[in-house]
């Protein structure tokens, strides 16, 4: 996995972990887990031990030196960084390659905010490493908060799978809001109206909105076809 990616808000994937565990209803139809299965039968080393074993995967670490054309990487698409079975020290080797890849943005996402908000003190936080956490439902707005605490150049939200109506999302020192609904089999539908709300929200605020898909089984409605009012919104942070 890395290199080149098929993610709308992305270049390329690396994955310097391997491996997750759910922790909220947004991970119900977690497609990394569905791709670490196919990646097993494929016969990839890496993806050998079950996908709920967290772990390091050393050989990936410096991957991104060795790209020399810039580029948006996302961090971890396999797996959360900030998993509580990852040793800080690890972390903070990840953060040294970022900060060493100077040529690249690193973006990295987690719904582990509590365990981000612990550890940030503890790390680097050069200006090309972008933070974001992930908020299925109004249930999850709290992860914004610690987000908001993490001194990164750039703190973004991932409100995917957005599976219900978030009236009031914080976005007092948030650079860029991702919305989307699910896609694949047995895709929970996302009201248009959400995604609405959300869309003027950012608006009002001033915050880059960028909506990748609507979702659905079949067909994600993504690209051209993630129409909201007729229109495309992929704006993105100046930074």
């Amino acid at each position: 996995m890395g290199d080149h990616s098929g993610i709308e808000w992305t270049d390329a994937t690396w994955n310097p972990t391997v491996g997750c565990t759910k922790v909220s209803p947004g991970c119900k139809h977690c497609y990394a887990e569905v791709m670490h299965r196919r990646l097993t039968d494929m016969g990839l080393v890496k993806y050998a031990e079950p996908f709920r074993k967290v772990r390091p995967w050393e050989p990936h670490l410096e991957q991104p030196l060795r790209w020399r054309q810039p580029r948006l990487v996302f961090v971890n698409s396999m797996s959360d960084l900030f998993h509580e079975d990852l040793p800080l020290a690890y972390l903070q080797r990840v953060f040294a390659v970022m900060e060493q890849a100077g040529q690249h943005t690193f973006q990295v996402l987690t719904k582990r905010s509590g365990r981000l908000r612990e550890v940030a003190s503890a790390l680097p936080w050069p200006g090309n490493v972008w933070m974001g956490v992930s908020v299925e439902s109004a249930e999850h707005v709290g992860r914004v908060h610690d987000l908001q605490a993490v001194p990164a150049a750039v703190r973004f939200l991932s409100v995917e799978p957005l599976l219900g109506p978030i009236p009031a999302l914080p976005l007092a020192g948030i650079h860029w809001v991702i919305v989307g609904g699910e896609s694949g089999r047995r895709a929970r539908p996302m009201d248009a109206a959400w995604a609405r709300d959300l869309r003027d929200q950012c608006v009002a605020a001033g915050v880059p909105f960028f909506l990748k898909q609507l979702g659905g089984e079949r067909d994600k409605r993504g690209g051209d076809k993630a129409l909201l009012d007729g229109q495309l919104w992929r704006e993105v942070p100046a930074a």
